[in-house]
């Protein structure tokens, strides 16, 4: 059972169009919104799954860092965060989230560390050496 995406000429809308079997695709469909029938076909997003090897060797990848300011509390959190949801739903752990969340709020990482001790080594935070 697919669903196309379409865009309306008439309405100017993106909808999903949602088809019974592949052969019903054939038939001209009608836009959800404004029942208008000059409906454009879009290429749909896809996701793919990684195994737990992939994600890791995609967040060890030095390009991964390049917008990273370890002097900016802000931007290692935005980084903390998207490495986090590589982890497919695995769980950090409270104290991870707690971290992140500190971070975001502009908290110097080394006044985290000191209220976190057992989050990294000396002078790092989480992996990211934040003493450099």
């Amino acid at each position: 059972m697919p669903i196309y995406e379409y865009r309306c000429g008439d309405c100017k809308h993106r909808v999903s169009v949602f088809f019974r079997s592949f052969a019903d695709t054939n038939q001209s469909p009608h836009c959800p919104n404004c029942n208008g029938a000059s409906l454009t076909r879009l290429v749909s997003r896809v996701a793919t799954i990684k195994s737990e090897d992939a994600r890791l060797e995609a967040m060890s990848d030095p390009s991964a860092f390049g917008d990273v300011d370890e002097n900016d509390p802000k931007s290692m959190a935005r980084f903390m965060r998207k490495m986090g949801d590589q982890m497919g739903g695995e769980d950090l752990g409270p104290e991870f989230g707690e971290m992140v969340d500190r971070l975001e709020a502009g908290e110097n990482p080394e006044e985290i560390e000191k209220t976190m001790p057992g989050l990294g080594g000396e002078g790092e935070m989480g992996g990211l050496d934040v003493g450099s």
